[in-house]
């Protein structure tokens, strides 16, 4: 779900992100079958990604991987990225990470609270980051291809790197260096892509690497290039805007499984509420509960905590309280005191009453 606004601009505070090395540096198969990419298909992907062939899609797209925060440092669940046109999609990702993390990944209970400590699950080891990324990655890619809701067969395309060049440069087609070297998979059972992404995990996250773009093409792929041009119902021609953070539509591609530029059209494609993939004064982040029984709960969503997170590696908690107080002035949506988080809060919760309850952010973002 997505709720946004935009009522005045965020300061900018440059950003450094230390990527992780991989630990592993022997462990990386060769990709090995699938099917060479065509000129047309090389050409019409771009075209729906970018707009265009025959100029390169912008550069942070070519050199923006998957990479999780050391898991031995705080915020050790997020995703780390500087600020560029990709955080729409890598902020749809960061949601699915927090979920499984969060949720999908705990032992059930018959009353479905957590046995351990609910904050102990957003300080993932190695192993889990890895397990949290591959596992996100073919939720939101068997989502594209219809999975989860489908009435038909499901089919899903991952195109991964080689170092075979399929397609020249020409007067149509500039090459940016991967769409022209993709080899394309398909998958029918989301067990197989969970497994085949568990062993090419290395080029999603590889420093410098592509992983951004492998996973934008991947979602194009699987919900198909036609579909995706549907889905944009004339506002846009293509998928990836030329907004500072990216396009909304790509967000709505990775929550959604559909590239729809509406935050609201009458249908709910994604059931789950306990987080929300927000778009604040032109930042992308996600708020998120710890209680899965926030919303099916009354007496929980009267009192508790939110966190705001962004993968520019701002986090802050805060504290929300929906009951009525008499000595209190209630906070309008366009009481200029409020901060553009707090207002975006405020449409959820209207009347709530809001207190920063955590630490100052440590990196840029800042929500205030």
């Amino acid at each position: 779900m997505l709720r946004g606004i935009n009522d005045r601009a965020l300061m900018h505070v440059e950003e450094r992100v230390l990527y992780a090395r991989n630990r592993q540096p022997g462990l990386k198969p060769a990709v090995v079958g699938g099917n060479p990419i065509t000129e047309e298909l090389a050409i019409e992907l771009r075209v729906t990604a970018f707009g265009t062939s025959s100029c390169p899609p912008r550069g942070e797209w070519i050199h923006t991987p998957l990479i999780m925060r050391p898991s031995d440092q705080p915020l050790g669940y997020g995703l780390a990225a500087p600020r560029n046109g990709t955080r729409s999609l890598l902020a749809g990702l960061q949601a699915h990470i927090i979920k499984w993390l969060l949720f999908d990944s705990r032992p059930m209970t018959k009353d479905n609270k957590s046995v351990e400590p609910p904050d102990s699950y957003l300080r993932p080891n190695e192993d889990r980051q890895e397990e949290a990324l591959w596992r996100a990655c073919s939720e939101v890619i068997w989502r594209c291809g219809g999975g989860f809701n489908a009435q038909t067969e499901v089919k899903v395309v991952v195109a991964l790197p080689t170092s075979t060049i399929y397609v020249q440069h020409s007067s149509t087609y500039y090459q940016d260096g991967i769409t022209e070297m993709l080899h394309l998979f398909e998958f029918k059972s989301l067990e197989d892509l969970q497994i085949f992404l568990k062993r090419y995990l290395y080029l999603f996250q590889s420093e410098d690497g592509s992983g951004s773009l492998l996973l934008l093409y991947a979602c194009i792929l699987s919900r198909g290039c036609e579909n995706v041009k549907k889905d944009l119902d004339g506002k846009l021609t293509y998928l990836v805007s030329t907004q500072v953070e990216g396009s909304l539509n790509v967000t709505t591609l990775l929550l959604s499984g559909r590239a729809t530029p509406y935050l609201h059209n009458g249908v709910q494609y994604v059931g789950d509420e306990d987080h929300y993939v927000t778009s604040c004064s032109g930042h992308y982040g996600v708020l998120f509960n710890t209680n899965r029984e926030l919303l099916r709960n009354y007496h929980a969503e009267r009192r508790f905590d939110i966190h705001y997170y962004t993968c520019g590696g701002c986090h802050v908690l805060l504290n929300v309280d929906t009951r009525a107080h008499e000595d209190s002035v209630t906070l309008r949506n366009d009481d200029i005191s409020a901060t553009p988080l707090e207002k975006l809060i405020h449409t959820k919760w209207q009347d709530a009453k809001i207190t920063w309850s955590g630490p100052v952010p440590f990196a840029g973002d800042s929500p205030n």
